[in-house]
């Protein structure tokens, strides 16, 4: 999958005025790309398409027009788009009560060992982006790449039975990627 270029980005006057459209696509699209497993996390399986939505947006919120923090934004956003064989993904760690935030978050480490995606007879464990999650901290917001083999990819198309499953001692929930997002996933995987 190629990463977002300068070229790709549209100014913020011509933004504007295709960002309703722009947003309601993209909107339908991570309906398609999102998992929620269990009731405190969800995964959104990110592709090109957006990480310019969030691109476009960031650069809107934070008025940026200067060339070079533009170019600043596309390094940092095209971490999320996968490599060629894998999936990524931005996991939320989703707390309500706001009153025990941190503690709440706490009871999280480790997650980055317990999170897998399943199908047939494969499993494929997440990888985390490093920083994240330290002794005594972790964010709510994790970034989590899935690397594919070729054998895993037709495996993959091929099942209808997949799902993302986390193992961890004070959460473990699993959830069946259904076959419209499976499909969708698949293009990331092949393009």
């Amino acid at each position: 999958m190629n990463k977002v270029s300068f070229d790709d980005l549209m100014g913020l006057p011509a933004y504007e005025k295709v960002r309703n459209e722009f947003r309601r696509r993209i909107i339908q699209l991570k309906e398609k790309r999102r998992v929620a497993v269990g009731n405190k996390v969800s995964l959104v399986f990110e592709n090109r398409d957006t990480v310019v939505f969030q691109i476009q947006e960031m650069l809107r919120a934070e008025r940026i027009s200067d060339l070079d923090k533009i170019r600043d934004e596309i390094d940092v956003y095209n971490g999320l788009v996968p490599e060629p064989g894998e999936l990524s993904a931005t996991l939320f760690i989703e707390i309500e009560d706001q009153s025990h935030l941190r503690e709440d978050l706490l009871k999280f480490q480790g997650i980055d060992e317990s999170v897998s995606l399943r199908f047939g007879n494969h499993t494929i464990r997440a990888r985390f982006e490093e920083g994240r999650s330290k002794e005594d901290k972790i964010s709510a917001v994790q970034y989590v790449r899935f690397p594919f083999s070729s054998e895993e990819i037709a495996a993959f198309a091929n099942t209808q039975d997949a799902e993302l499953r986390i193992d961890h001692p004070n959460y473990t929930a699993s959830a069946r990627i259904i076959d419209e997002s499976r499909k969708s996933l698949l293009a990331d995987l092949k393009s």
